[in-house]
């Protein structure tokens, strides 16, 4: 009798815990009920980004008010907000009718109205043709082509009213540079732009561009355009076939993630849906990485960037990849759940152990006591799908408005170091002097390096090998400015620009564990105010370039995103109008990856900007190939156990010209922003063997070395292992299909 009422009380029991496991939710749902949560709470009128509250509330105000000058500033702001939320044809009347009483009325100090409605024209314009009916030369500087306006209202008033601005305020910079777009628009530009009010040779080449040829965006044609606010992306193979897939994000909680997988046949099929990356929204930034070992890429999500601690406190999501071509969100289970503002994070092995460990730079907006302390975290890898984290202990929890982190091991000492940049004006280099009790520690040497800069305010950043003398050195963009960037645009087309505001600083390692300023001598400092950039090879010379996505969160704020070409490792000539690459639309993150598999890197680039309004439509700029063919090499590189392969070295020798030249590279996903393959793809020049590759398989103190080894082929090297694998990939042709507009 016992034994039968043991049973029943263990059948119950059994059966209550199984209905509380049925009942407690996956580490996925949880996700996607907290991302609901934050939803939610969003629009909210002291967000400041949040425009559709505001609206209303300045309906209110001026329902309110029997003051006309009152009514006149809260009209103001009510349009702004319209503006930003794509809704210029509702802000054009509003704005005309308060702009007719102060002419007629003859009322002073309220020219910020006409400023707007020039802004509301010039948007309405941009989205009736740029947005609607979009193009692959849509806002590409210079305009031309397909990317002239066909509706051209928007832009003739848009004219109008600066053109009365700047007969008042006739050294007004950011009129200058919005007037002289709005003529390019029309395909009037520089003939029809008054001489007085003329910047000169916007449509000109800037530096000796001679090797490279215009890419081509044919993200309309293979519907990788999508068309969303600022956010995130990855340049991945992500189902092991050999050919490289497409993550994005977006920072808006209303958009999914978006997994488009590569057909290996010219095409991408949208998986996002059947993969379950559509069921997690936002993330402003991702970075891939195997965070596991089980040889399948995995990504990680940040959000919150910006936003302060009343709606930056966001999760970010670490998303496994199941290998069955699902993913599923393991944040919670993984102890990396947190709530801070953040758009960066930087993977690497940090402790040596052959298990990826995570950085991750959180915003703490210093002055503002409501918006919370927010230290950087450091995450150990458990080895157990567990993080852990010891930033305190590891003496890396360092505290700013953290924007870019990367790291690297810049003095070639076998541990891993970090660089962060912020927007509060300070840099950090954290050393990694090895393990202490079992876990790394960090030693802030940054003023030791000669990066103890504090003048400006630092964006986008990454550690790279420029000149290949095997010593990791540093770029950084400047993200100063105390005007519109567009005036320091103007400035800079009127040869007027001096100073460090939105340029681009290089710092050359001395080897000695100090890094010297090279950016004038480089040819660097140029204004681009770079919002997020990243590098690869574009002529395969051996030799990194790098791409920057420009601008800031304001309307107002239309710049050319930039390219600039490595000229043997010396300097940097800027190529963008030549490439055809210089974009005007707010720039995220970038990814350079060979996609079509022809041997040269293609760049993909997520566009749009910080509002509902801003949003606006992906490109992928296709290499044409350039006019010298230079040779190339992909490398796959596979370690025992599928150990993590991050921060492992490649050295590669070989002959061009007779003469003996060494290219270094170290694997990662790129800059700060963005996220290129872990795959290498190297360029070797006109070099037509290449007599060894050394893999410094991270943290192995001896190298693997094979010899002799063809150029023009995808490779698959394992550690151990001296023959390569061939991998048999398709050239891909995704110009077949045309070049049609937007999907």
């Amino acid at each position: 009798m016992k034994a039968i009422f043991f049973r029943l009380v263990m059948i119950f029991v059994f059966g209550a815990s199984l209905f509380s496991c049925q009942l407690k939710p996956s580490s996925h749902d949880e996700m996607v009920r907290l991302l609901k949560i934050q939803r939610e709470r969003y629009n909210r009128l002291d967000n400041y980004y949040a425009s559709a509250p505001q609206v209303k509330y300045y309906d209110s105000l001026i329902a309110a008010t029997n003051s006309k000058q009152d009514k006149m500033i809260f009209t103001y702001d009510k349009c702004y907000a319209l503006i930003a939320l794509g809704r210029e044809e509702e802000a054009i009347p509003l704005l005309e009718e308060q702009v007719l009483r102060i002419n007629k009325e003859g009322i002073n100090g309220m020219d910020k109205l006409k400023v707007q409605l020039a802004l509301a024209y010039l948007r309405a314009g941009e989205r009736t043709n740029c947005v609607m009916n979009h193009s692959p030369e849509t806002c590409v500087l210079p305009i031309r082509g397909a990317g002239i306006h066909t509706a051209q209202t928007g832009s003739r008033n848009a004219i109008r009213v600066y053109e009365e601005l700047l007969e008042k305020f006739p050294d007004n910079l950011e009129y200058k540079w919005l007037l002289n777009i709005a003529y390019m628009t029309l395909g009037e530009y520089p003939v029809k732009v008054p001489s007085k009010f003329l910047l000169p040779d916007l449509d000109r080449s800037i530096g000796d561009s001679s090797m490279v040829k215009p890419f081509q965006d044919v993200a309309g044609a293979l519907h990788l355009d999508i068309n969303n606010m600022a956010g995130g992306t990855i340049i991945e193979d992500f189902n092991n076939d050999g050919y490289l897939d497409i993550v994005t994000s977006s920072w808006d909680l209303d958009e999914p993630l978006h997994y488009f997988q590569n057909t290996g046949d010219g095409a991408f099929v949208d998986k996002s849906g059947s993969s379950r990356l559509a069921d997690l929204t936002g993330g402003l930034n991702m970075v891939q990485m195997d965070y596991n070992n089980d040889g399948f890429k995995d990504i990680f999500v940040l959000r919150g960037a910006w936003l302060r601690s009343n709606y930056g406190e966001q999760p970010n999501s670490l998303v496994r990849n199941n290998g069955d071509g699902t993913f599923t969100d393991v944040t919670t289970q993984s102890g990396l759940l947190s709530f801070h503002p953040t758009q960066t994070a930087t993977w690497n092995d940090f402790n040596n152990d052959g298990w990826v460990d995570v950085f991750i730079g959180n915003e703490t907006w210093q002055g503002n006591a409501s918006s919370g302390s927010h230290p950087c975290e450091l995450y150990l890898n458990n080895r157990d799908g567990s993080f852990t984290n010891i930033a305190e202990l590891a003496r890396c929890n360092v505290t700013g408005f953290i924007k870019g982190v990367t790291s690297g091991d810049y003095d070639n000492d076998g541990w891993k170091d970090i660089f962060i940049s912020s927007l509060s004006g300070e840099r950090f280099l954290l050393k990694n002097t090895g393990l202490k009790d079992g876990m790394p520690v960090f030693e802030n040497v940054t003023k030791h390096a000669g990066l103890d800069d504090r003048r400006s305010r630092t964006f986008p950043t990454w550690f790279w090998d420029y000149d290949n003398d095997g010593w990791l050195d540093i770029l950084v963009g400047d993200f100063t400015f105390d005007k519109p960037i567009s005036s320091y645009a103007a400035a800079d087309a009127l040869g007027t620009f001096s100073g460090t505001s939105g340029t681009i600083l290089l710092y050359k390692n001395n080897q000695d564990g100090t890094f010297i300023d090279v950016s004038e001598n480089a040819g660097t400092n140029k204004t681009a105010f770079a919002m997020s950039a990243n590098f690869g090879d574009i002529d395969n010379d051996g030799f990194l370039d790098f791409y920057l996505g420009t601008g800031n969160p304001e309307l107002e704020s239309i710049v050319p995103n930039k390219m600039f070409r490595n000229i043997a490792g010396k300097r940097f000539t800027d190529v963008t109008t030549e490439a055809r690459v210089g974009h005007l639309q707010k720039g995220h993150a970038i990814s350079f990856a060979d996609l079509d598999n022809d041997g040269d890197q293609d760049v993909y680039i997520e566009l749009g900007g910080a509002y509902k309004g801003d949003a606006f439509h992906n490109s992928l700029y296709l290499n044409p190939g350039q006019d010298v063919k230079n040779n190339w090499i992909t490398l796959d590189l596979v370690r025992k156990n599928n150990l993590n392969v991050i921060g492992t070295l490649v050295k590669l020798t070989c002959r061009e010209n007779n003469t003996v030249r060494t290219i270094y590279r170290e694997v990662n996903s790129g800059g700060s922003f963005g996220a290129s393959p872990l795959r290498r793809e190297i360029g070797i020049g006109r070099a037509t063997v290449i007599d060894e590759i050394a893999i410094q398989w991270h943290p192995a103190q001896k190298a693997q070395v094979i010899k002799n080894v063809k150029p023009n082929q995808h490779l698959r090297i394992r550690e151990g292992t001296d023959n390569p694998e061939g991998i048999p990939l398709n050239e891909l042709n995704f110009t077949s299909t045309g070049t049609h507009g937007h999907h």
